[in-house]
C-alpha cells in the first residue's frame, strides 16, 4: 500500500480538492449544499479554520483553507466535514453509490472518494492563481458562461470586498449568463445518472 505523506505547515494556507465517489453528482442539488455547509459550520465550531475560498461543483468542491497558528491538523477538519455531511445527507434520504467489499469491511459509506488532494500556498502569487482557479472552475466545466453565474462559489464575497471586478472572466457582456441545468444529471425518479 502506498504511504501518503501530508503536508506539515503549522498555521499555513491550503488548497483543496474533494471528490464524490464515483463523481456522483451529489451537489447538484440545493439541499445537498445547505448540508455541506451546515457541515462545515459544525466543524468549524470545534475545530476552527478560515475558508479563505470555495466553489461547490456537483461531483467535486476546491476550498483554500488557513489554519489558525501552530495547527497543522486539516486531516481531521476532513474526516469530520466529510463525516458530519455523509450522516446528514443518508439521513435525509440521499442517495449512496455503490460500496466495494473494503468500503464494507472498513465501515464506510458511498459518499465521498477516499483522498483528498491537498497544496501548502507558498506566497501571493501561488494563493491569487488557486483563487483564481476555484473561481474559474465552473467555467471550465461548462457549468456557467461567467464565473460570476455560479452562485456556490466564493467569487461573490471576493466582488464585495473588491479583490475581483465583478465582470472578471466574464462573457456574457450583460447579457443573463448562462448556468447549466443540472436537473438533467438526474433520472426522473431523483436518482443520479
Amino acid at each position: 500500500m502506498p504511504e501518503y505523506r501530508r503536508a506539515f505547515a503549522p498555521g499555513a494556507t491550503f488548497f483543496f480538492t474533494l471528490v464524490t465517489n464515483f463523481r456522483q453528482p451529489i451537489f447538484a442539488k440545493r439541499r445537498a449544499v445547505a448540508l455541506l455547509r451546515a457541515a462545515f459550520g459544525e466543524v468549524r465550531a470545534r475545530h476552527p479554520f478560515a475558508i479563505d475560498a470555495a466553489v461547490v461543483l456537483p461531483d467535486h468542491i476546491h476550498t483554500i483553507w488557513t489554519l489558525p497558528p501552530n495547527d497543522t491538523d486539516f486531516s481531521t477538519r476532513w474526516r469530520r466535514v466529510k463525516g458530519c455531511f455523509t450522516r446528514l445527507f443518508l439521513k435525509g434520504g440521499g442517495p449512496e453509490s455503490g460500496r466495494s467489499a473494503s468500503r464494507r469491511k472498513q465501515d464506510e459509506r458511498g459518499i465521498w472518494q477516499r483522498r483528498f488532494w491537498e497544496h501548502v500556498i507558498r506566497d501571493e502569487c501561488d494563493l491569487e492563481r488557486h483563487m483564481d482557479y476555484i473561481h474559474y472552475n465552473p467555467v471550465k466545466h461548462g457549468l456557467a458562461s461567467c464565473p460570476h453565474a455560479w452562485v456556490y462559489s466564493s467569487f461573490h464575497r471576493w466582488v464585495r470586498r473588491a479583490a475581483y471586478e465583478a465582470d472578471w472572466a466574464c462573457v456574457c457582456r450583460g447579457i443573463p449568463a448562462h448556468v447549466g441545468d443540472l436537473a438533467n444529471l438526474y433520472d426522473r425518479t431523483g436518482e443520479p445518472q
